[in-house]
């Protein structure tokens, strides 16, 4: 049965991240896991406050999913980040230090 053996070969797609504009988040299509957000400097800095993952849905990656689409969003309008959330600072730049670059600083704030 070749079939079966190509059963769990296929990657599992990445969740659907969406941005919640009005409530300043970006989420699952569920609404259960979700990443909270407070602008700064006149909405060209975003603080990410909090992220949170319910229990039953950790360990797949979703904070991670959730941090990506926060910081896609900010590079793509050339916002500056503050990573305020635990998970953001301890877990996931350390993890990816490529968006380091997106962080808030003192001297970028004369350039904001």
């Amino acid at each position: 049965m070749a079939a079966s053996s190509a059963i769990g070969s296929s990657p599992v797609p990445p969740p659907k991240i969406a941005w919640n504009e009005t409530q300043r988040r970006f989420e699952t299509e569920d609404k259960k896991a979700y990443v909270e957000y407070v602008l700064r400097q006149d909405g060209k800095v975003m603080d990410i406050v909090h992220t949170f993952v319910p229990s039953s849905k950790r360990g797949l990656g979703l904070a991670s999913h959730l941090c990506l689409a926060a910081f896609n969003h900010a590079k793509s309008h050339s916002l500056s980040i503050i990573p305020s959330c635990s998970y953001v600072s301890d877990t996931f730049l350390p993890r990816n230090p490529c968006w380091n670059s997106l962080l808030y600083s003192e001297e970028r704030r004369s350039s904001i």
